[in-house]
C-alpha cells in the first residue's frame, strides 16, 4: 500500500504540480529515507495508517539521524519539506491526519556566498577547451558550451535543454524555461552566437537537442560538469570552478557593470529577490579586495 501512495503522489507531483521528473525523483528519495529509518527505529514495517501516530520525537531522531549521516541542512530542510507535501497528499486522499510534522521546525540553512570564476579565466578555458586534443566537433560543443553558460548565465539544465530549434536565425533574446516552469528572457552576445554556430557547422550527429553526447544522445549535466572540470585541471584553476561558477561570474560581471538588482533578478531567473542579493554582497567582498591592496592605511 506504501508503495502504491508513493507512487500516485509521484504522478500528482509530476502530473497537476508539473515538477519536473528530477525533482519528483528527489521527493520520493526523501520519503523513502524517512519510511528507511522508521522500520529501524521502530523494529517494525511501516504501514500507510501508521503514518498518524508518527510523533515530533521520531521526527526530531529522523532529522538527528541525518545530521549523524553528515547530510547538509540544505538537504534536509528539502527532505522535510518533501514529507509535509507526502503528509498533506495522503491527509487528502486517505484521510491519514498528522499534527506533529507541522511542530518540527526546518533546519536553518547558513546562506554562503557564492563563489565567482573571474572574467579571465573564463577566457583561458575557452581557449583550453580548443587545445584538448578531442575531436573537433567536441572541441567546439565544450566551447559553445561555456561560453553560453557564462554570456547568457544559464543553468546547467536550462543550458542543455536548449534545442536547434531555440537558437535558429540567431534570436536577441532567448526564451529560457527555468525552475517552476517559469519562463525569462535573457540576451545573447555574438560572440556566444559565433562559437554556437561553429559547433554546429562541424557537429557530426543528428537530434533536436543542441548540446549531445559523442553517441549522439542528449548531453547529461554529469557530462557538461566534467567538461568543466576537466578544463579546470588543465588551468589549475580552484575547485569552486564549475558550470553554476560560471552563471555567478555573469551574475556578478553584471553587477558591476552597473545592472540594478530587479534586472539581475529577471535575468538570472531568481524567485526571490533576497537570493539576488547575495551578489550584492559578492561584489562588495571583491571591492574590499581591491581597496585593501590599493589604500596605504589599509595595512
Amino acid at each position: 500500500m506504501i508503495n502504491e501512495t508513493i507512487q500516485d503522489f509521484i504522478n500528482y507531483l509530476t502530473n497537476t504540480k508539473r515538477y519536473s521528473a528530477h525533482t519528483a525523483a528527489a521527493y520520493e528519495s526523501d520519503i523513502r529515507d524517512f519510511i528507511s529509518f522508521c522500520e529501524k527505529y521502530s523494529g517494525a514495517d511501516l504501514h500507510l495508517r501508521d503514518f498518524s501516530r508518527i510523533d515530533t520525537l521520531q521526527f526530531r531522531a529522523w532529522l538527528a539521524d541525518r545530521r549523524g549521516r553528515k547530510l547538509s541542512f540544505k538537504s534536509t530542510a528539502r527532505a522535510l519539506s518533501s514529507l509535509r507535501g507526502f503528509f498533506k497528499f495522503i491527509d487528502k486522499k486517505h484521510d491519514i491526519k498528522n499534527e506533529s510534522i507541522s511542530l518540527v521546525g526546518s533546519p536553518k540553512i547558513p546562506k554562503t556566498l557564492s563563489k565567482a570564476v573571474d572574467a579571465k579565466d573564463v577566457r583561458n578555458m575557452s581557449d583550453a577547451a580548443k587545445d584538448t586534443g578531442a575531436d573537433p566537433w567536441i572541441v567546439a560543443r565544450d566551447n559553445a558550451l561555456v561560453l553560453l553558460i557564462f554570456g547568457c548565465g544559464l543553468r546547467i539544465s536550462e543550458a542543455l535543454s536548449l534545442t536547434d530549434k531555440d537558437i535558429a536565425a540567431r534570436p536577441e533574446v532567448l526564451r529560457i524555461r527555468g525552475k517552476g516552469n517559469k519562463e525569462r528572457l535573457v540576451p545573447v552576445l555574438p560572440a556566444v552566437y559565433d562559437a554556437i554556430e561553429k559547433y554546429i557547422r562541424l557537429r557530426r550527429l543528428g537530434g533536436n537537442t543542441l548540446f549531445r553526447s559523442a553517441t549522439g544522445l542528449p548531453m547529461s549535466s554529469r557530462m557538461a560538469q566534467k567538461v568543466v572540470e576537466n578544463l579546470r585541471n588543465m588551468l589549475q584553476l580552484p575547485e569552486y570552478v564549475t558550470p553554476h561558477a560560471l552563471r555567478h561570474a555573469y551574475a556578478t560581471s553584471l553587477l558591476s557593470g552597473g545592472v540594478d538588482l530587479r534586472h539581475l533578478q529577471e535575468l538570472l531567473g531568481h524567485a526571490s529577490l533576497s537570493t539576488t542579493q547575495l551578489y550584492t554582497k559578492v561584489d562588495m567582498s571583491m571591492v574590499m579586495k581591491e581597496y585593501n591592496k590599493a589604500h596605504p592605511k589599509a595595512n
